[in-house]
C-alpha cells in the first residue's frame, strides 16, 4: 500500500510540474494563435496557425513591419493579427490617392498590394500622431482590414501587444517564418 501511495504522489507531482511548465511557456514564452479572416492576405490565410513569440518584446522594441498579435479592446478573449506601420512619435496619414505617409514621406513597402480606397482611409485621412508608446497597425489586405485606421481599434499601446508572429506552424506546406 505504501508503495502505491508513493507512486501516486510521484505521478501527481509530475503532472503538476508539467502543468506548471506549460502555463509558464504559454504565459511568458509563446503560444499558438489561429488566423481567422482575410485581413492579412496574402501573407497569412484564414485557418493558418502561428506561433506567437511573447518573449522578444521583453528585450527589444517592436519594429516597423513586424506582425503583431493583440486583443481587441471590445473582446479580450480573441486576438487581432496585424502589421506595424507606424512607430511611437510618428505621424501617419493616408492621402486621397491611397498612399501611406510617415512623417510626411511616402512609406516604401510591399505588403499592402492594393490601393487603399477612399472609404478605407478612416481616421488616417487626417494626421494621426502616435504617442510615446503607441503603434499604428494595418492588415496587409488593406481594403478588408479593421485596424488602426478606425476608432474601434485605434492606436495600439505597447502594453496591449501579446507578442510577435514568429512563424507559421500549420498548414505544413506553408510552414516557416513569416514576413
Amino acid at each position: 500500500m505504501n508503495k502505491v501511495l508513493k507512486e501516486l504522489l510521484s505521478t501527481a507531482l509530475y503532472i503538476l510540474f508539467i502543468l506548471f511548465v506549460t502555463y509558464m511557456v504559454i504565459t511568458y514564452v509563446g503560444q499558438r494563435t489561429l488566423v481567422e479572416g482575410t485581413s492579412m492576405m496574402n501573407t497569412l490565410s484564414d485557418g493558418d496557425n502561428l506561433w506567437v513569440d511573447k518573449l522578444s518584446y521583453r528585450f527589444k522594441d517592436p519594429e516597423r513591419f513586424d506582425i503583431v498579435v493583440f486583443p481587441p479592446r471590445s473582446d479580450l478573449s480573441s486576438h487581432y493579427i496585424k502589421r506595424i506601420i507606424g512607430l511611437p512619435g510618428e505621424t501617419i496619414r493616408i492621402d486621397e490617392d491611397g498612399y501611406i505617409y510617415i512623417n510626411g514621406e511616402v512609406l516604401e513597402e510591399s505588403y499592402g498590394r492594393e490601393v487603399i480606397r477612399e472609404d478605407m482611409r478612416g481616421r488616417a485621412e487626417n494626421d494621426v500622431v502616435l504617442g510615446d508608446d503607441e503603434y499604428f497597425v494595418m492588415g496587409d489586405n488593406r481594403n478588408e482590414s479593421l485596424d488602426s485606421r478606425f476608432e474601434i481599434v485605434g492606436s495600439i499601446k505597447r502594453s496591449e501587444l501579446t507578442g510577435k508572429g514568429a512563424f507559421r506552424i500549420w498548414p505544413l506546406n506553408k510552414w516557416g517564418k513569416i514576413d
